[in-house]
């Protein structure tokens, strides 16, 4: 079983910056990918960035450029670093874990942008 507890979301203005983190407790194996989703208001849902362990990041095509994705290793954290903010960045942001055990979800966090 894996916990998985985001934190950091949050209003913020056109062009601002937020950071999501996501801690990861439990039973974590050394081969595993962490990375967040979205779901808009609309109902849009898409992965945004993920991470494999000891790996580089994959970014979605719409964030590319203003997000970073990050872990810390010995903490078994992962963070969004969203800067550049937009109005249609507007969601409910999840941390996701994947390894051979199956695949585990945050409760979500919640990002508006808005002035």
């Amino acid at each position: 079983q894996v916990q998985l507890v985001e934190s950091g979301g949050g209003l913020v203005q056109p062009g601002g910056s937020l950071r999501l983190s996501c801690a990861a407790s439990g039973n974590i194996v050394s081969v595993n990918v962490m990375g967040w989703y979205r779901q808009t208001p609309e109902n849009q849902r898409e992965s945004v960035a993920s991470i494999v362990a000891g790996g580089m990041p994959i970014y979605a095509d719409s964030i590319k450029g203003r997000f970073t994705i990050s872990r810390e290793r010995t903490k078994n954290i992962m963070y969004l670093d969203m800067n550049s903010l937009k109005p249609e960045d507007t969601a409910v942001y999840y941390c996701n874990y994947v390894s051979r055990d199956g695949s585990y979800w945050g409760q979500g966090t919640q990002v508006t942008v808005s002035s």
